[in-house]
């Protein structure tokens, strides 16, 4: 049995060695990381307040800035950490959830634009099937209905 070296933390260099640097970073990565949060929440609240926005395009879009505002949690919190302290270390098991977060969260939007595209093809190209396509749920209770009253 030999020595095993495990890596248990990984120091990270980050965009500059310079203090000053790394304050302006840390203002402007701030400023986006608020308006980010700040407006992916705002339409997520404006889609639930409004019963006018009850289509499935808008159920979409409320899923995907929330999406957008857990993927942006994921990674800017430890940057803006790491530009403020001196120490710039990372964990093993940190990095792999971080790691893992951002690969969940960034491949669900991947998946959930496939379907709001799929959603805006079947209102353009067939207007007349999108209730039926888009409503396969209340058509099977409606049938299950009908089989009742049968």
């Amino acid at each position: 049995m030999g020595q095993s070296n495990n890596v248990t933390e990984f120091i990270l260099l980050g965009l500059t060695q310079d203090p000053t640097g790394q304050k302006a970073l840390f203002v402007m990565f701030l400023l986006m990381y608020i308006v980010t949060i700040v407006g992916n929440l705002l339409i997520v609240m404006t889609i639930i307040a409004s019963s006018s926005l009850a289509s499935p395009m808008y159920f979409f879009l409320a899923f995907l800035s929330l999406m957008d505002a857990v993927y942006s949690t994921a990674i800017l919190p430890k940057l803006l950490k790491d530009l403020v302290c001196d120490k710039k270390t990372i964990s093993f098991t940190a990095c792999l959830v971080q790691l893992f977060v951002e690969h969940l969260f960034g491949g669900a939007e991947v998946f959930l634009l496939v379907v709001m595209a799929y959603d805006r093809y079947v209102a353009i190209c067939r207007p007349l099937h999108y209730l039926t396509v888009m409503n396969q749920q209340e058509l099977c209770s409606d049938k299950q209905k009908a089989l009742m009253v049968l």
